[in-house]
Parts: C-alpha cells; structure tokens; sequence
C-alpha cells in the first residue's frame, strides 16, 4: 500500500468516516548549490516524488484530533493553546503552520487528520519542511482561503524563525511547494526569482543515505554563516555573493586560508550552478555531472563539511558506469549524497554502490531511486 492510500485507510479507520481533503508537500534533493542559499546565492533543488500527506475533516469546535503514522502516535490540542510544551515533539511543525495561519488572521477552524509521509527522516531531504509546507496548504483550505505558492514558502521559512527555532535559508520550502515535475528549480535566493530547468529524459535522481548520523551540523553551520559574513566584510560586499575570483585573489592575504577558502567555495559554486543550469538546458548530462563532482571536492576541501562515509559514496556513485555524478547533498557531516544515473543503470548502480560501501565504511546504506516532481498542493475529496 502507498503512503498516500496509508494516511486515507487510517483516516477513516481512526475517524470513522472519509477525509473531506487531502494535502501532499514534497521533499527536494539539491543538484547543485550548497550552502549558498545564505550567502544570497543561486541554488538548484528539485521536489521529489516522496511527499508528506496529510488526510482531514473539519470539526465545528476549535481542537484538533491528530494521528501520524510515521511515529505511531497521536495528540490532541487546542488551536487557542499551540505551544503547549507537552504535546509530543512530533507535532511541533504542524503546530507551527497553524501558528503562522492564526497570527495573519486566518480563521481555520478545528480538524481531525492523519498525516503520514514517504521522506526519510533526518536524511536532509526536507521532511520538516515539507510538514510546514503541506499544513500551510491543508489550513489555507480549511479557512476557505488561497495564497502564492512563494508565499506558502516563505511562510514555512517565517515557522522555521519564529516557532521552531531553526535560522534557515529559503530553499527547501520554496522547491517544496513550487517543484514542477521533470525539472529543477534555479532559486536566486536574493531576489527569489525561478526559473525552471528541464532534466533530460532517460535519467534518475538517485539518492544515497550514508546512514552515517549527522553530527555537528547546528555548530558548524553556525560557524560557516559567521566565517562567510567576515570574508563578506573583508572583501566590501554585501555578501558573497556579490564577489568575483579577482577580488577573492587580490585579498587573499588580508583573508587568511580559512576565509579564503570558505569564500572561494561559494564563489565557485555560484559558478558551478550556473554551468549546470546551462548544461541541463541543452541535456549536457556529463557537463552537469563534472560540475557536480567538482562541487562535492570543493565542499570537502575548501568548506570542510564533508565527512569520511559521505566521500567514500560520492566516490564510489561517480565511477560507476551510467551515472553522470555525484556529490554531497545537505548540510553536511553526513546524511545523503545525491546522483544523476541513466535509468537503465540505476539496477546495476545500486547492486554495485551498496555491498563496496557497506564493505568500506560497515554501514548499510539506504538508496532511494527519485524523479522530479509537483511541488504542493491540495485535493478536496468531497466534490
């Protein structure tokens, strides 16, 4: 049974009758564009075909009867009481959606659901996310109200700021509820102009997760964000990215080795990302392939927030026969790596990647073979 089918039988087996809606959020992977997005940089995701459903029906009082799934669990609150600290940590993003919705004076009214998801968790493809992007979508429909797709986004990133406490940049809400299936999205993540890039037929997005824990992401991130802004300063622009090679070289003693190379990774990658747009748009698969490659060295060597599991299946993917590329996908110090593999080698890709990397690394890894999809949206079931 699919995960969608999943969440609509529990529904009515929890609820005793049929949803009257039905919200999907998608995860994303990013091609290419690595902590860019904070750095007033260009970024390419794609939403992906695993999604968060969520399955609801309006109540006429003001609680909400919740069940997920994914955790085998379920809450009941009250919309006049969202932070109630002992609700389970599960219901914290949906939670968070719904703050957003009553703080701009939308009146959503009570609701039982069921929300369940096919995102792995904690594998930096945007589940959280995903939760915030689809309740934006399921609330809008219970108040009888629409909003932009980039506004559902940059809402999901107000949740992020305000509720939960997260200092995100703008990219896996936006590629969550604005992907278009068979494309990436080139997010300029100053203007927040798109642009949607076609990905060549014949080829999969194929996702690898090191099933290495992440670790030292808040503080490293924390740290990449500080190192950033001061090469910024150094070089007398707004941000990084606002500079060139030329002025990265002609500061390069003023910088010192670290800034130097924190800012050269951006810098490139911003390049790197453009050649790649490029390259997709007249199906220059290897030309998109090498850049991803060079990505992944210089978030490795110059970002430093790579790791030994993560190297180890960026190598291994790329040498493989059919795939285009491979790299590091995420914030890093673990999680997933991301792949462009032709279809017909995605079989062989996989019988190959995953016995050589548990036998480097002793860790058993978790492949997702993916296609780009739809971003948001919601489904009235009882029209």
């Amino acid at each position: 049974m699919n995960i969608k089918d999943k969440v609509l039988k529990t529904f009515e087996e929890r609820f005793g009758a049929p949803p009257t809606l039905l919200a999907r959020a998608p995860g994303r992977v990013n091609l290419i564009g690595e902590h860019t997005d904070y750095n007033d940089g260009f970024v390419l995701p794609a939403a992906i075909n695993r999604a968060i459903y969520v399955a609801a029906r309006p109540r006429d009082d003001s609680d909400v009867h919740f069940v997920s799934t994914d955790f085998d669990s379920q809450t009941l609150f009250s919309l006049d009481n969202l932070d109630d600290p002992d609700l389970p940590a599960w219901s914290k993003y949906p939670r968070g959606a719904l703050w957003w919705l009553g703080s701009q004076g939308y009146t959503v009214p009570g609701f039982d659901a069921v929300i369940g998801g096919d995102i792995p968790v904690a594998a930096g493809l945007s589940s959280s996310a995903a939760v915030e992007v689809v309740m934006l979508e399921l609330g809008l429909a219970l108040a009888g109200a629409t909003l932009p797709q980039v506004d559902k986004a940059l809402a999901g990133v107000e949740i992020e700021h305000q509720f939960i406490g997260m200092p995100c940049g703008v990219m896996d809400q936006m590629a969550s509820a604005m992907g278009v299936a068979g494309h990436a999205l080139l997010i300029d993540c100053r203007s927040l102009e798109t642009s949607t890039i076609p990905i060549p037929a014949g080829v999969s997005l194929v996702i690898m997760d090191t099933r290495k824990q992440r670790g030292l992401v808040d503080s490293e991130y924390a740290l990449r964000r500080e190192q950033c802004e001061a090469a910024a300063q150094l070089l007398g622009v707004p941000a990084l990215r606002d500079a060139n090679r030329e002025m990265l070289e002609a500061a390069r003693a003023q910088l010192g080795d670290v800034l130097y190379r924190r800012a050269h990774h951006i810098i490139t990658e911003n390049l790197r990302v453009n050649a790649t747009t490029m390259a997709l748009r007249g199906g220059g698969l290897k030309t998109a392939g090498q850049a991803m490659r060079q990505s992944h060295a210089s978030l490795r060597d110059d970002y430093e927030v790579s790791c030994y599991e993560l190297d180890v299946m960026a190598d291994l993917a790329s040498a493989q026969p059919g795939c285009y590329g491979a790299r590091m996908t995420g914030a890093g110090f673990g999680g997933c790596a991301v792949a462009l593999v032709q279809n017909e080698a995605v079989p062989q890709f996989i019988e190959a990647v995953t016995p050589a990397y548990t036998e480097e690394t002793g860790l058993d890894p978790q492949i997702y073979v993916t296609q780009a999809a739809d971003g948001s949206g919601v489904t009235r079931l009882d029209e």
